[in-house]
Order: structure tokens, then sequence, then C-alpha cells
């Protein structure tokens, strides 16, 4: 007997700098949904994250049978603000959910999860209390740029703890109903790939790594170039707080009255003592923010043979680990849909995987909105060329409806694809 028709919709909800995916999967009588993500970055918002998850609320609603909002699953693929804040509301106790899908990072119960988390929560502290003393005193307008995106990658990788209560069902948070949490990818394999109830419906869970190996790459940095992160050390920045001194003590003055007075006000001008580690402090926040990237669940939705991709925020190291196992690689290969990762900055798409992995002629989301200081870099020119170049369909925030294609519009709060299968 022949398998009934299928259809699956992919709709990407205009948040702005963030994600949030509704899946639907309609096969024969039965309907299968998925939320993937929902949040925003706090300088990149299209409109306020309740109006967008008002909206999520109310489509379920109408599309529902019986009037009541449903989703099937709820995946959170890692715990950046960018794509868990929107499950703080409260509006949220109006939706049933069947299951919530996060990373096997969120384990309380998890010895490996427990201390990486433990290791990224206190970095992400010792960042803001290092940024909150760099700044005593200084209007945020006149904070440096490096010390703003340090501060903005921070509290993003701090993740939300409302959001994050509601999504395992703790501390009074919640959703209509008690629902499942399942932490993935599991320690045993043949586990990853769920069937979800519906004929010819899987789900691969390809990532993250739980290799420890792979944990390590994930660990945020003892220190970075000369930023050392303990906060019991001096940051101001004076040479002689410094951890890493400007110049080695053999060439140190001992006698400052031997000096003459015009280098000691040549030296006053230099104003040592408002020297800083600004980029230090960025590069710092810039590599816990990848470390907590590369914990994004990495999701292949499999519906009679067709792919659909969902990496997260997943960039290098995370692509690596699944890129280098053929099995894995091989569902990628011929995916008919790829959530553009990381909103499609320099790190996230590996150049391998458009180039040389990805069959051509597919679709594509972009889940993106302006953050003004990265205009310039996200997303990468060089990464949607390429997306044109094989041919591929890219849907972001002002692409127009177009049928012929499957690409449905609603004013400018949702984009969406329709695929139809056999």
């Amino acid at each position: 007997m022949a398998r009934a028709q299928s259809t699956v919709t992919v709709r990407m909800y205009n948040v702005g700098f963030g994600d949030a995916f509704v899946v639907t999967v309609r096969r024969g009588r039965a309907l299968w949904r998925m939320l993937v993500d929902c949040g925003v970055h706090n300088q990149g918002q299209a409109r306020p994250i309740r109006e967008s998850v008002q909206a999520i609320i109310a489509d379920l609603t109408a599309d529902s049978a019986n009037g009541e909002p449903h989703l099937d699953v709820v995946v959170a693929t890692h715990h950046h603000a960018d794509h868990i804040s929107g499950f703080a509301l409260s509006d949220w106790e109006q939706v049933t959910v069947d299951e919530v899908w996060l990373p096997f990072v969120e384990d309380a119960d998890d010895p490996d999860a427990l201390a990486l988390r433990s290791k990224q929560a206190a970095t992400a502290r010792q960042l803001l209390g290092m940024i909150e003393r760099r700044t005593l005193g200084v209007d945020p307008g006149q904070w440096p740029a490096a010390v703003a995106a340090a501060r903005s990658f921070a509290l993003n990788s701090f993740g939300n703890a409302d959001a994050t209560d509601r999504l395992v069902g703790r501390n009074g948070q919640r959703f209509k109903n008690d629902h499942t949490v399942r932490y993935l990818p599991n320690l045993d394999e043949v586990k990853n790939k769920i069937e979800i109830g519906v004929d010819g419906v899987t789900i691969h869970a390809l990532g993250p790594s739980r290799d420890p190996k792979d944990l390590k790459v994930m660990d945020p940095p003892a220190s970075v170039g000369w930023l050392q992160l303990n906060l019991d050390e001096p940051i101001d920045g004076s040479v002689a707080a410094s951890p890493y001194p400007l110049f080695e003590q053999v060439y140190a003055l001992r006698d400052p009255s031997r000096v003459r007075p015009d280098l000691q006000e040549a030296a006053k001008s230099l104003q040592l003592d408002k020297l800083s580690n600004d980029i230090g402090l960025l590069g710092a926040a810039s590599i816990l923010e990848r470390a907590v990237n590369n914990t994004s669940l990495f999701l292949v939705l499999d519906v009679a043979g067709t792919h659909f991709l969902f990496p997260g925020d997943a960039q290098y190291g995370a692509w690596q680990h699944v890129l280098n196992d053929p099995r894995k690689k091989a569902l990628l290969a011929d995916a008919a849909f790829y959530k553009i990762g990381h909103h499609g900055s320099h790190n996230a798409t590996p150049k391998a995987f458009v180039e040389e992995v990805w069959h051509d002629g597919a679709a594509a989301m972009l889940p993106w909105g302006l953050v003004k200081r990265w205009e310039d870099t996200i997303p990468k020119k060089e990464l949607m060329t390429a997306l044109a170049d094989h041919k591929h369909t890219v849907i972001r925030a002002d692409t127009q409806a177009d049928k012929r294609i499957g690409i449905t519009t609603k004013d400018n709060l949702w984009r969406e694809l329709t695929f139809k299968l056999k």
C-alpha cells in the first residue's frame, strides 16, 4: 500500500536577531508540530519578544482542531538568550507541550554536563563583573565598542533562568501541562534516532558531541591573551596591576626623581592609568560565546527520506564532529532544507558543507535582524554568495511571497516554506 502524501511547512517568525521556527508535518491524517527555539538578541529585536510569542500561540490555536494550542515537541537548541528568552513569558502556560528536547549539557544529573555548565556560568559571571568594574561611572553610550560587545556576548551566554526553568519544568515555571524532558544526544546511540509516532517520520540527534575530547574544546578558556579571568586580580589596566607588565622589571626606573620634568609630563599625557584590557574582554566573551554555540542540538528531521537540517548555532568544532562521521554526513548531503546557523555568521556554516557536501538547488532560511555593530559582517557576504552560486533559495525576513516555490508570508510577522512530499 502506498504511503500517504506528506507536507512539511517550516515557518520562520521574524523576531529579529534570534530564532523561532514552527515545523508542521502533515502525513495522511496525522499532524505533528515542533517549535525550534524562541528568543531574540536584546539589541536586534524586530518587535518585542512578547508579540512574537503571542503570534506563535495565536497561530497554534487557529490551526488546532479543538481550539487549544498544542506542540508535540519544543526544541531549545542551546541556552543563549537569542534562542530561549521567549520561554520566560507566562503566555506559555496556555500551551500544551508533550516533550521538550534540550542538549545534554543542560542535564543537572549528568556529571559531564554539570562540570561544563558550571564553568561556562562562572566565566560569564566573571566577565560581567570585570565589565561592571571597567565601566564604573561611565555612561553606557560612552563605552568602548569592544566593551559593549563583550557585555552583550557575556549576557547572551549567561542564559535566562526563567526560560530554562520553564523548559525543564521547575521553580513553578511550566507549560499548561507537565511535560517530558529529553536530553540529547543519548549515550546510547540507538536512541538518537527518534521515532516520533508518525509513519515514516524520524529525527536524528547528531550533536552536540559527547566525546570528552570535544567537551574540552567547548570549555571556556582559563585565560585569553593577556586577560586573566580572575576577579581577585586588579583589572584597572595599570602597569602595576597588570598580570603581564608592559616592561620587564630590569627596565623599571627605581628613582622617579631622576626623570626629567618634560619626560614626566609626557608620561602623564599617555594616561597609562587608563589602559584597559578591552580587546581581551571581547576575546574572552567571544570564545565563551563559541563554546556555548558548540553545545547546540544538531538535528535532522527525516520525513519519508527528505531531510531538514536544524543545527542551532553550531560552529566549527560541532560541525566537524558531524562531518567527520560518514553516516551523519550522509544525512546532511541531500538535505532539502537548511536553517542557516548563527544568523549567517562567518564561523557557523562551514565552507566545505556548502561547496563539497550539500547538493545544489535546496532551500535555506536565514533568521536575522539588524544589530548595528554587526551590520557589515552578519550575514557573511561570502556565505550568501556561495549559497546563491549553488542555486539555493534563501528566505529571510524581507523575502517576498512566491507560491511558485512555496513561499508564503504574513505581513512582516513570518515567512513560510512548504514542501510537498510523496
